[in-house]
């Protein structure tokens, strides 16, 4: 904490200087003014045109600066800015936009690409000033996107904690600063802004993670953005699909990959813009015999956007998006077994299968410059469906009497829809540009829960029963309004301080049948979310950031409804707490670029499980606290060799140091008092380490991954029971590879290993589906790709 506080004190009396103004005029190649055009600039800045085509930023710091817009939802590369010492004013001039898209974006890729980025100040009405903020860019991403390998599509995000245990893909499992990864269910989850979970207040796992060859790029905001998307504690992983391919009439995508175990994935797009109206879809198919014995998969997405510029300041957009994927989960395994042949499976009649439709439209109505509208309309239907033998892996699925037994079937139906608007005012306040972002949403959930333990005999996928005797037949249902304003006070043209306010209200019920017994509950609660944010320019491209938010998690619908044998403490409470964040990033020329920051995190009314009278016993366990230091630090030294025609080297690290432990523990049982204690699920050490060589069109990325121990328990057991269920988690290292190479300018071939050396390690142990046991990480596979590009 003394070293950030010496950092600012050394900036407001190192690096005072005089701002300057850039200005100019962006037109097309007609001559036609691009009028109310968004324009960029690489210190975060933004603006727009007026109906002439005339654009100007003021208070601009010395450095160089690339500037850019957007065409086609496309990032476009326009000029470079220059700013020395005692320069008042930089005019561009007249900057004409060419209709050739490809080259303007082959002069981006001139530059230095780390695929790692930054979030501006403000962008699409909403703030991020102040906030630690990662964007993580796709298309120049090194990884095994066709399998959505997520350790590498992260590498560059410190902190972030993979619970590799799903080979497809699909079902992301990521998390940060000691919380739980499970399907995401700490983040808020969105594709292009809108949510995309089962349900983000009654059950918020995302069983639904896009492809990610169709996506652009993945915005990740840490738990700063519990005021402008939500009150959960990770903060927002925001999904950007792509949607565009060129910017003609028509373009083509198309990508195909074989590997190991039988995988195929085709990945296909086609999209244009002819006048007004523009187009995009994609389809991609994926399928597997899986790394473990009976774990194949075969998954579908698909996605399609239309829109229509229906005048300069009216912009509509309606995309859907569709995925089905059928998983046969090999099941859990004993530490003995796992030591044995991680491949082996104990079970081969286990099935899961979801279904998901999601559409949305997008509005943006500017009003004037400084006046603009963004309103979101989206609905979810979707269905997860699981069929299989589900008790402790230590248990055989044998056959009795020349036939399997019964298995138990589950099935949750899902509609959700709902509406988020966003206003974004800019004014001037003693002399400065300050932007003001206000905000509504209501949303409706309901989710359809059935089990039956009287499942059928057989092997395949089939939801069919024996018995029409439910054990619990549930219909939950959720309610919520929420308002949410920031605002960003530029004090001068280094220092801004942005505070902000959410407020929630918010109605659960459940009803139905559940474990022979049929009654209703309802719960309906309101609260208010704080935070202040602010960001200090030390240099054009550098700066200091603070940040403080409070958190909230409601009780789920999996808190009310436990095992059987459990019971709940009726005066369960929703929990609170808080995220802060004090970090130092920018760039500095073209050699480095860095993000390091330090963080804490508390987690109070944690809710678990303790045992009474030999039975669970549900309620709030206690409080936890993380804290730690993330850092990224990239570095370039082919920059400093001014005459090396020898390609481009980078070299990165991301570095995370967490502590995370329980500091208060409700359980009364003084025998099993966590204070102090390991939280589960949280390694102390997160560390991502790669080499990076470009030479032209080709690249090659070598990486690798050092996690720490953990704990499976709030206990922190050492040792492993029976059913692999608690127990410690064992530290791993694990390295990836990959190369890919673009020839004629338009054909596209790439290839990897992952897991080059072999590792056998896992980083879950399953409490249930789609365990219990041990979840065994893939092993070494490869895989080789070719596409175009048209």
């Amino acid at each position: 904490m003394r070293f950030f506080t010496l950092i600012i004190v050394f900036t407001y009396v190192t690096f005072l200087a005089n701002a300057s103004t850039i200005k100019g005029i962006l037109k097309k190649e007609t001559g036609e003014a691009y009028a109310l055009q968004g324009v960029y600039l690489s210190n975060g800045l933004s603006t727009q045109t007026n109906k002439d085509g005339f654009f100007q930023f003021t208070n601009v710091l010395k450095g160089e600066y690339d500037l850019s817009t957007q065409v086609n939802g496309q990032n476009v590369f326009v000029a470079l800015a220059k700013i020395s010492d005692n320069i008042v004013e930089t005019n561009l001039g007249t900057l004409v936009i060419s209709k050739n898209i490809q080259l303007q974006e082959a002069q981006i890729t001139a530059e230095i690409n780390r695929g790692i980025e930054r979030m501006p100040d403000v962008k699409d009405n909403v703030i991020y000033a102040g906030k630690k903020t990662e964007v993580v860019q796709l298309s120049t991403a090194s990884a095994n996107l066709a399998q959505n390998n997520t350790r590498q599509v992260f590498a560059k995000v410190p902190g972030i904690q993979v619970w590799e245990s799903d080979g497809s893909g699909v079902q992301m499992g990521i998390a940060s600063r000691g919380l739980s990864p499970n399907r995401m269910w700490e983040f808020n989850t969105r594709q292009n802004g809108y949510d995309i979970s089962a349900d983000p207040f009654g059950y918020p796992e995302a069983y639904f993670t896009p492809s990610v060859e169709s996506l652009d790029r993945i915005e990740i905001i840490r738990g700063a953005a519990s005021l402008q998307f939500g009150p959960q504690f990770g903060g927002v992983v925001n999904f950007i699909k792509k949607r565009s391919v060129s910017g003609k009439k028509v373009g083509v995508e198309s990508m195909q990959t074989l590997g190991s175990n039988g995988m195929f994935s085709t990945f296909n797009a086609v999209g244009g813009t002819i006048g007004k109206f523009s187009y995009y879809t994609n389809i991609n198919y994926r399928r597997s015999d899986g790394w473990r014995a009976n774990n194949g998969y075969n998954t579908w997405n698909g996605f399609v956007n239309m829109g229509y510029q229906f005048s300069k300041k009216l912009l509509v957009n309606f995309e859907y998006s569709r995925m089905d994927q059928l998983v046969q989960q090999p099941g859990g395994l004993t530490d003995s077994a796992f030591k044995a042949d991680a491949q082996q499976s104990m079970r081969n009649r286990n099935w899961f299968d979801l279904k998901w439709n999601i559409a949305a439209l997008n509005i943006d109505y500017q009003f004037t410059e400084n006046n603009k509208l963004n309103i979101k309309l989206f609905g979810l239907s979707g269905t997860r469906s699981s069929v299989g033998f589900l008790s402790g892996i230590n248990i055989p699925d044998t056959i009795a009497n020349g036939t399997y037994g019964k298995r138990t079937i589950d099935e949750d139906k899902y509609l959700n829809y709902g509406v988020e608007l966003r206003h974004l005012f800019t004014y001037h306040l003693f002399g400065q540009k300050s932007n003001l972002a206000v905000g509504a949403r209501a949303y409706s959930g309901q989710t359809d829960r059935i089990q039956n333990v009287n499942g059928n005999r057989g092997a395949g996928y089939d939801l069919s029963v024996e018995s029409n005797i439910l054990k619990r037949g549930m219909v939950y249902k959720t309610q919520n309004v929420a308002l949410f304003a920031e605002n960003i006070f530029n004090l001068n043209n280094r220092w801004s301080v942005t505070p902000g306010v959410r407020y929630e209200q918010l109605e659960n019920q459940s009803s139905g049948t559940f474990d022979g017994r049929t009654g209703s509950q309802s719960s309906s609660r309101s609260f208010m979310l704080f935070g202040v944010g602010s960001q200090y320019k030390v240099s054009a491209k550098t700066n200091v950031y603070a940040n403080f938010s409070q958190g909230y998690r409601p009780v789920l619908f999996s808190d009310i409804t436990p095992a059987t044998t459990d019971s709940i403490d009726v005066n369960l409470k929703d929990a609170r707490g808080y995220n802060i964040d004090l970090g130092y990033r920018g760039t500095i020329g073209n050699v480095l670029s860095f993000d390091v920051s330090v963080f804490r995190l508390e987690y109070g009314n944690r809710i678990g499980n303790y045992a009474v009278n030999g039975r669970n016993f549900r309620t709030n366990i206690g409080t936890s606290v993380s804290k730690g230091v993330e850092s990224y630090i990239e570095f370039t030294p082919t920059s400093l060799l001014k005459y090396f025609k020898g390609g481009q080297v980078n070299i990165f690290a991301t570095m995370a140091f967490i502590d995370a432990v329980y500091t208060e523990w409700n359980n009364p049982d003084a025998t099993k008092n966590q204070k102090d204690k390991k939280v589960e699920n949280a390694p102390q050490q997160i560390h991502r380490f790669g080499l990076n060589y470009r030479y032209k069109t080709i690249s090659t990325t070598f990486q690798y991954s050092v996690v720490g121990s953990c704990y499976a328990d709030a206990l922190n057991n050492e040792k492993a029971n029976a059913a692999a269920t608690v127990g410690k988690i064992a530290g791993y290292e694990v390295a990836d590879w990959s190369v890919s190479a673009t020839l004629l300018k338009r054909y596209k071939v790439n290839a990897g290993i992952n897991n080059v050396f072999d590792t056998r390690y896992f980083t879950r142990r399953s409490g249930g589906y789609p365990g219990p046991g041990i979840l065994p990480a893939d092993g070494r596979i490869w895989y080789v790709g070719v596409g175009v590009k048209i």
